[in-house]
């Protein structure tokens, strides 16, 4: 595989990595055969979070027995203190059966953590310094709050979204994580999941050689398919440009990426799949909506009181409820012409 090291962390790692936030809805024992086939087929960075349910602890089952030296572990903390980092620190070390993380990243930052005012950072400095990490990370969705992260120095990798729908500020990103010596992690690689041209979404993303993309992998089908695409990457050339205009075209305009920060909600709709109902109908298989599961769904979406919760806390700025007041009504007419609508 072809290799990136992420900025001056030192850290080498196979362009191929692997995203670990869509095992939380995979069973365990096949969480632990698909993430093991993973390091077999060459991968060996994984991304987590303290935030997602047992996702770290899928991957402490899978890479405890003997593989562990072999790879990259990157986790995170949402942490508002230092007493919080310290838990989940505690907590991910114990879930993912190991004494030490590669990245410890600072997780959907809104603002940027620096020294001298709430002691997070300084923390962070001392894990490193003692060896229980390796390295000081952040993530987030906010563009200004990246961007303020990479010129600090205070940062070794930002993680931020990154794909074939990229415009100017997200290219002006990845080439100040060049200039500056900072690792680039991609997360949305293929824009939460709308994007459906895989090897449209490669090929883009591997033409920036600081950029380490982050697939989010559920299934064993498609780590398959990505390990094929990194041992025969498909060539950048007229046909491909024109399969990104397709998708980039289908995806104009605001659309939700299913981070899932508008959760929870008070009604318990599942907003971050309802949201982009409007283009799942359209760009996955559409009789997997028809199921009575999703139409419950659906019909729960219908009980929106407009709380606001969403809005707040979404980071891209949408209004999530009007976009799933949007879907409800999209869906409904979808599945009357489809003759679904009983």
């Amino acid at each position: 595989m072809n290799t990136i090291q992420l900025g001056r962390t030192g850290i080498v790692v196979n362009r191929l990595g692997f995203g670990a936030l869509p095992l939380q809805r995979t069973e365990m024992n096949e969480a632990v055969r698909i993430l093991r086939r993973a390091v077999d087929g060459g991968v060996n960075f994984f991304d987590t979070a303290r935030r997602y349910s047992d996702s770290e602890t899928k991957l402490g089952a899978a890479l405890a027995s003997g593989l562990r030296q072999r790879v990259i572990i990157a986790t995170k903390t949402g942490a508002k203190d230092t007493a919080e980092i310290e838990a989940d620190l505690a907590a991910s070390l114990a879930a993912l059966q190991t004494d030490y993380l590669d990245i410890y990243q600072v997780h959907n930052a809104k603002s940027l953590p620096i020294p001298d005012t709430d002691g997070r950072y300084e923390l962070l400095q001392r894990l490193k310094q003692s060896g229980v990490i390796r390295a000081i990370g952040l993530t987030s969705h906010a563009l200004d709050v990246a961007a303020q992260a990479v010129q600090s120095g205070l940062y070794e990798t930002v993680q931020f979204p990154f794909s074939l729908l990229a415009s100017g500020g997200e290219l002006a990103l990845v080439k100040d994580c060049e200039t500056l010596n900072v690792g680039f992690i991609a997360m949305k690689a293929l824009g939460g999941g709308l994007i459906t041209n895989i090897p449209a979404a490669f090929s883009y993303i591997a033409r920036f050689k600081n950029v380490l993309p982050i697939w989010g992998i559920q299934y064993m089908p498609e780590l398959e398919e990505f390990i094929v695409l990194e041992a025969q990457p498909p060539a950048w050339d007229a046909a491909m440009k024109q399969a990104v205009a397709v998708e980039r075209e289908a995806l104009e305009g605001e659309f939700c990426r299913g981070c899932g920060y508008c959760l929870p909600c008070p009604q318990d709709i599942a907003i971050p799949f309802i949201a982009r109902m409007k283009r799942l109908l359209r760009r996955s298989p559409w009789r997997t909506f028809a199921a009575p599961e999703w139409k419950g769904k659906m019909e729960i979406a219908k009980s929106c009181t407009r709380c606001g919760a969403c809005g707040t806390n979404c980071p891209y700025g949408l209004d999530p409820a009007g976009l799933v007041a949007e879907s409800v009504l999209d869906y409904e007419q979808f599945m009357r012409e489809q003759g679904e609508s009983g």
